[in-house]
């Protein structure tokens, strides 16, 4: 099952940060998602991007999870030359996480 599956995200971002927020469709999947979309997973699935921090915070009651990923948009969106590689191209590469349990 990919994090789509049972999540979409919004995204916005200032200078060299991104902030991908991921939201269960269902709340009984917040759960599921608090548990297998951690930092460090975070931190693998945009690796090609070398960000400098991964910051995660949790909103239970909107069933959703927020990143703030620091150096993740090659010296922000003015300074890259990366087509589209900011916002919602982030949050596509993150929704393609595959949750499963290790």
């Amino acid at each position: 099952m990919k994090l789509r599956d049972v999540a979409h995200s919004r995204t916005g971002d200032k200078g060299n940060t991104s902030n991908i927020s991921v939201i269960a469709y269902r709340p009984e999947d917040f759960p599921l998602i608090r548990e297998l979309v951690t930092v460090e997973r975070v931190r693998t699935q945009l690796a090609g991007l070398n960000p400098s921090q991964v910051t995660r915070y949790e909103l239970p009651k909107l069933g959703a999870l927020n990143f703030v990923i620091a150096g993740a948009l090659g010296g922000g969106v003015t300074r890259s030359l990366a087509l589209d590689a900011h916002g919602k191209a982030l949050s596509s590469i993150l929704l393609d996480m595959d949750l499963e349990r290790s």
